[in-house]
């Protein structure tokens, strides 16, 4: 059975109505969601409704974490356009999408499947098609790992497994993937 895979969402519904629309036009009843669901964009609460609402799993990612907490030593450098946006968008959440955003879980397994935001042990980490340490995405006992983070399409195989970038949603076109197995297929759509 096909799996959708969407990341990297950050606050756009509009680009998340055009993928869930997509992949039900592809037949694609279920998906996770790795990560960065609200903070960024214009439509925090209509994300984070949305994905209630469809009830897929979603991973914490590193910018769900910010509106939770304010990292004291965040691995990039805050600034005051993001604590602004931060604050914008906790004014526009209620306290059940807090504890929605809570709800997330750093991992989630799922049929062979180990979904996470940046690696297994960290929203922080970064894996780019050209990074020669994997270490930290070497899982065993898992086919596929996938993950978001970067906002790039991309798979490789590391430690005998697929791992799996499905891209952002909040990209222009929206970007997401499809997980049949061990097979990947991107996708665009327009909205």
């Amino acid at each position: 059975m096909p799996l959708g895979l969407v990341s990297d969402i950050h606050g756009d519904d509009r680009a998340l109505a055009a993928v869930v629309a997509e992949l039900e036009r592809l037949g694609v009843e279920r998906a996770v969601c790795l990560g960065d669901a609200a903070q960024g964009g214009d439509e925090p609460r209509q994300v984070l409704d949305r994905l209630a609402a469809l009830g897929w799993p979603v991973v914490l990612g590193n910018a769900d974490d910010f509106l939770l907490e304010v990292p004291a030593d965040s691995p990039e450098e805050l600034t005051e356009a993001q604590l602004a946006k931060r604050e914008w968008t906790l004014a526009q959440l209620e306290p059940r999408h807090l504890d929605q955003i809570r709800s997330f879980r750093p991992t989630i397994r799922l049929d062979g499947l180990l979904a996470f935001h940046g690696s297994p042990r960290s929203y922080d980490d970064v894996l780019l098609p050209d990074s020669e340490d994997d270490a930290a995405w070497r899982v065993d006992g898992v086919d596929v790992l996938a993950g978001g983070h970067t906002h790039l399409q991309w798979t490789r195989v590391v430690g005998g497994a697929l791992y799996v970038n499905p891209g952002a949603v909040m990209s222009n076109p929206p970007e997401f993937a499809v997980l049949t197995g061990r097979s990947v297929e991107f996708f665009r759509c327009a909205y």
